[in-house]
């Protein structure tokens, strides 16, 4: 194979190439490319050493028979008798004689170092490689570093290194490797990192997927414990291992990492550090995982090896050294592994006592996707029946979007409370505590947060507060974490009511307590509910906010976390307000990626409604028309009032007249309730209908409560919006006065943020022009919305489709593969196995996620987004062109 990145290193300037790595990482293979590929056959002598090497008079015999072979060598060197008193000091000399006049290019590759067992052979090749011509270039392919002085040459600049990693294939290379062997695996990221690029190891899998039946199947599976992998490292590595060696890493390959102290537990011996350090030097699979080479792991592929040579050597040992990992672990603050060792001992009840003790710490660190793991550990039965493992197993539901299991659990966790041992019954009590708070906070259920919220920060303020710490063993001081994260879960509950004032009140406490108490995750997520609040106060404010907690999700690896989601959200909104369609796009999807509906159904409704008015101002009405529906429908899920909801059928019914449905809008409005019809955003869309019927005196008419106040809006943007609509009718009229004097007011409302999109939505470019000629303070305003006008006239749709308004359950996925077919709903449901109505029900969903009507227009939707294979007649004509 051609390498070009790796090819370019041995063109460097330096006159040695020492290339090291384990056995199977292509060293041989590389050089011998490199050599074809470079044109150097008659300019490269290549030396293999024979295993266990100790002849220093064989080996510079071969030397000098390999230079004699090249076009320089030749010439230069002289030939030489082998003979009884022949040492290698005196053929070094020899050939430093020789080569002194060497005026081109000449390489000396030799391969395998490792087997030279001589010392004073060693010296001799150190004397040759620091005394040697400068045109004599040495090229040494090694398994592990040889002492021959390199570090001098390293000093000066003189010394090219190429190590594991950078042998290690890319996933382009080992795509060239697989198709050389006639294999199509369209799976290959996960298998290089599974081997972590190591030749040899995609060697031999491209070999055994060679004809395979099932190469996805096996691809998926393998392992270090595969056949001719196993066979491999057993031969070039394990055995030929020292017995102690040997007990070390077998009784440790079931750590994820080492270090000599728990070598030395495990195996019951000592020296266990500076075994580990010497595996790493001879490149046995062993690499450093610190800077100070304390801590170790294995190779992936030899780790699978050696945990398959323990269990078939010392099956009965396995149960007891993972215990005594796990006390290791546990004493020594590594709790994580320790919970992972104690369930690899199937020692549920000490699992769970950890779990349940530190579980709080994970939270407030943001290690949901830790927690999920070691509760997916357990047994199903053991997290019911344990009443903290069934708390913590609630949060994970509602973590999941899954708040009916969540619920089960929480009750399953109440039931069991009574028997849990007094000496835990208060922990227990706060692990609820914090759980009901979450799922109150998550269901909208404003009063039932803030009472949660309330009797949390009564536990955190309690004079015996330490009494509800986690365990003994855990960090003391948690009582300010704890108000800290009532406080922001009770402003995330009140941000989507209307009480945005509390909620502003109670991140701006949670913020600065997260800060105080260097709990990052509990500040980020602050900060992204704060953007959020911000985004009805000031722009400026919710982009510092939002940008805040995005540079914190990225240095501690929390982009996809929902509140990063609520973070781009906010910027999306920002910039979609401002025009900036195209910019808000990738804020957007990227919110629609991380917030799930079934988690935070009013973070779902928000952005949907998003969603719908980015659609809506780049004219696409009857896609924004289905994100206002789909919004819509969440609406009955929340257990408190919110002023997204009257605004998101705003804009729904926006949308219905700007796709000239106003007999539909008209009955729409008719069927509300007066509370509801009085309300400011659903006059400013009643205005919107009457503009559309040419009925000027309806618009003012309709705006008249909003504009003189008594009808009042939870946002500038809508009165902004009022005023516009109220200028274009005054406009119809003919009242110029009028019409100037309430568009002078819109763009006052506007200006400071920038709120261009409104014109969007409403176009009077007539007016604006004409007002632009008079008095006004916005003349670079207006300029700017007209440029708006005109780009957003000519510019195209963003190609390609958008994603399902709303995830696809598994169910509805189920059913949409039966879509294609000719088979009927009853037929459906007999091939699922359920009811001829729930497969009703799933594609009256899928309908609606996928925003079409009918049961083709939702097959090709799926195929357009990739949820269906092509059309046989489309694959057809796509191999045909």
């Amino acid at each position: 194979m051609s390498r070009p990145r790796l090819f370019e290193r041995f063109a460097a300037p330096a006159r040695v190439t020492v290339v090291s790595a384990p056995p199977g990482s292509g060293k041989t293979v590389l050089l011998q490319s490199w050599i074809g590929q470079a044109g150097l056959a008659e300019r490269a002598a290549w030396v293999p050493v024979l295993p266990e090497e100790r002849d220093e008079q064989r080996f510079w015999l071969s030397v000098l028979d390999a230079l004699r072979q090249t076009s320089a060598g030749s010439e230069l060197v002289r030939p030489v008798t082998a003979a009884p008193d022949l040492d290698g000091w005196s053929i070094t000399e020899r050939l430093l004689n020789d080569l002194a006049p060497l005026a081109e290019r000449l390489w000396l590759v030799i391969d395998d170092v490792h087997e030279l067992r001589s010392a004073q052979t060693l010296r001799q090749l150190q004397l040759l490689v620091l005394r040697a011509p400068a045109e004599l270039r040495f090229v040494l392919a090694t398994r592990q570093d040889v002492r021959l002085g390199l570090h001098r040459l390293r000093l000066e600049g003189d010394l090219t290194e190429i190590r594991e990693p950078d042998l290690r294939f890319s996933v382009a290379e080992a795509e060239e490797l697989f198709g050389a062997a006639g294999v199509q695996l369209p799976a290959l990221a996960s298998l290089v990192e599974r081997t972590e690029g190591w030749a040899a190891g995609l060697r031999l899998a491209a070999l055994s997927l060679a004809g395979h039946p099932e190469p996805a199947r096996f691809a998926e599976q393998f392992s270090g414990s595969e056949r001719t992998v196993a066979e491999y490292l057993l031969a070039e590595v394990l055995d030929r291992q020292p017995d102690r060696v040997r007990r070390l890493l077998l009784r440790t390959s079931l750590l994820e990492r080492v270090n000599g102290e728990l070598a030395d537990l495990l195996t019951g011996a000592d020296g266990g550090e500076r075994m580990l350090q010497d595996l790493e030097d001879v490149n046995a699979f062993v690499v450093a995982v610190d800077a100070g080479r304390s801590w170790f792991r294995y190779h992936h592929l030899f780790a699978d090896l050696l945990q398959l040579e323990l269990r078939r050597t010392a099956p009965d040992e396995v149960t007891a050294l993972h215990r005594q990992a796990a006390a290791w672990f546990a004493g020594h603050g590594h709790l994580v592994q320790a919970i992972r060792h104690a369930q690899a001992a199937r020692d549920w009840d000490l699992a769970a006592r950890m779990l349940a003790d530190h579980w709080p710490g994970l939270h407030l660190s943001g290690q949901g996707a830790t927690t999920h793991q070691l509760l997916a550990a357990f047994p199903a039965q053991t997290r019911a029946a344990d009443a903290e493992l069934a708390v913590l197993t609630a949060v994970d539901e509602l973590t999941q979007g899954s708040l009916e299991v969540a619920e089960r659990y929480l009750d399953l966790a109440e039931r069991a409370l009574a028997s849990v041992p007094p000496a835990r019954y208060g922990q227990a009590q706060l692990l609820l505590g914090i759980t009901r708070l979450l799922h109150a906070r998550q269901c909208g259920d404003l009063p039932a947060a803030a009472e949660e919220a309330l009797r949390l920060q009564y536990i955190a303020d309690a004079p015996g507060a330490t009494r509800y710490d986690l365990a003994p063993s855990a960090p003391a001081g948690l009582g300010e974490d704890l108000r800290a994260l009532a406080l922001i879960n009770l402003g995330r509950a009140e941000l989507w009511t209307t009480q945005t004032d509390e909620a502003e009140r109670h991140l701006d406490q949670g913020v600065t307590l997260a800060q105080r108490t260097g709990r990052p995750y509990l500040e980020f997520t602050g900060l992204s509910y704060q953007a959020a609040i911000g985004f009805y106060r000031s722009f400026a404010r919710a982009v510092d906010r939002g940008s805040q907690a995005a540079k914190l999700a990225r240095r501690h690896g929390w982009t996809d976390d929902p509140a990063a989601g609520v973070a781009s959200l906010t910027v999306g909104s920002v910039l979609m307000w401002q025009g900036r369609l195209e910019e808000a796009e990738p804020w957007i999807q990227h919110a629609e990626r991380i917030l799930r509906t079934e988690a935070e159904p009013a973070a779902g409704l928000a952005i949907r409604t998003i969603r719908g008015l980015l659609e809506l101002a780049r004219g696409r009405d009857a896609d924004a028309l289905a994100a206002f529906q789909a919004a819509d429908r969440l609406a009955g899920r929340l257990a408190s009032p919110t002023h997204m909801v009257p605004a998101n059928r705003s804009f729904l019914v926006q949308a219905l007249v700007r796709l000239r449905e106003t007999d539909r809008v008209e009955q729409s409005l008719a069927g509300l309730g007066d509370q509801d019809r009085d309300l400011g955003q659903m006059r400013i869309s009643l205005a919107a209908l009457r503009l559309a019927q040419h009925n000027p005196q309806g618009v003012i008419a309709a705006l008249a409560p909003v504009l003189d106040g008594s009808a009042p809006l939870p946002w500038s943007a809508f009165l902004a919006q009022a005023f516009l609509l109220e200028a274009i009718a005054r406009d119809a009229l003919g009242d110029e006065g009028a019409a100037r004097q309430a568009l002078e007011r819109a763009l006052d409302l506007a200006e400071p943020d920038g709120l261009l999109t409104i014109f969007l939505l409403h176009p009077a470019p007539g007016l604006l022009e004409r007002h632009a000629r008079h008095r006004t303070e916005h003349a670079a305003l207006i300029a700017d919305v007209q440029s708006l006008l005109a780009g957003n006239r000519s510019a195209p749709a963003p190609p390609g489709p958008r994603p399902p308004l709303e995830a696809l359950s598994e169910s509805e996925i189920r059913v949409l593969r039966y879509l294609p077919t000719n088979l009927s709903g009853p037929e459906i449901a007999s091939e699922l196995y359920v009811s001829p109505n729930t497969v009703k029900t799933h594609m009256h969903h899928l309908y609606a996620k996928l925003g079409t009507h009918r049961r083709g227009e939702a097959v090709e939707r799926a195929r357009a987004l990739g949820l269906l294979a092509p059309s046989p007649r489309r694959s057809q004509a796509t191999r045909t062109g």
